[in-house]
């Protein structure tokens, strides 16, 4: 009776609110204030069962919340640089909120190469982060919150509460950097909220599959000599 008034008692509270329920950090409390309560580990183990029941999870590596995370929709009109960079390195999402992981993409860019909004918003935060210039963009059309893109290093060339289209111009690639200590390059992210998300979901399939550009023939129209 104990054991069961415990567990009724903080999955009530669990549920309440504000509190942060389905979350790895909330179970673990949850489960450390059964066993304190009940005064057994079979309250907590209890606790577990119902909530895994009731199917509530974390998601691994954001921070945690219920069921899967929102879908990303595919906003983004062009590349923040370049038209088809390469990816220096990918997603790579930690399987803990705090685990190692890379959580966001590097794209290959020289100092100095001009960053572009991936897609309109209103520049959220444009500044120095650890010695790093940063710009974030909360994207329009994308739900409470919203999500926000990412761009660092960067020298910006906007200010916080600016307004930005598709394509233009924020900033330039500083050289250096913590991401690409052999060269220089862009580091592009993207959360919602708390939740660190893969900026690559952004991009539709025809911007993203899209390989670099070639020379057509045209009837009546010679090539130019050179490979082609």
């Amino acid at each position: 009776m104990a054991v069961a008034a415990a567990v009724a008692g903080l999955l009530g509270a669990a549920a309440a609110p504000g509190v942060g329920s389905g979350t790895g950090f909330a179970e673990a409390a949850t489960a450390n204030r059964a066993t304190a309560v009940g005064g057994t580990v079979e309250a907590a183990r209890a606790v577990r069962r119902v909530q895994s029941a009731q199917g509530v999870r974390g998601v691994p590596g954001v921070r945690g919340r219920a069921g899967p995370p929102e879908p990303v929709p595919a906003v983004a009109e062009v590349w923040p640089v370049g038209v088809r960079p390469v990816v220096v390195r990918g997603w790579e999402p930690p399987a803990t909120e705090y685990g190692p992981g890379h959580r966001g993409v590097d794209l290959a860019a020289a100092a100095g190469a001009p960053v572009r909004a991936v897609a309109p918003g209103r520049v959220s935060f444009a500044g120095r982060v650890a010695g790093r210039g940063v710009i974030a963009v909360e994207l329009d059309g994308t739900g409470d919150p919203p999500l926000r893109t990412t761009y660092e290093p960067v020298r910006a060339e906007v200010e916080k509460g600016d307004e930005v289209v598709a394509g233009q111009i924020i900033g330039t690639v500083e050289a250096g950097g913590s991401h690409c200590p052999d060269t220089a390059c862009l580091h592009w992210g993207l959360r919602r909220g708390d939740t660190y998300l893969n900026p690559l979901s952004l991009l539709p399939p025809w911007l993203l599959n899209r390989g670099p550009s070639r020379l057509l023939p045209v009837a009546g129209v010679s090539l130019p000599a050179g490979p082609q």
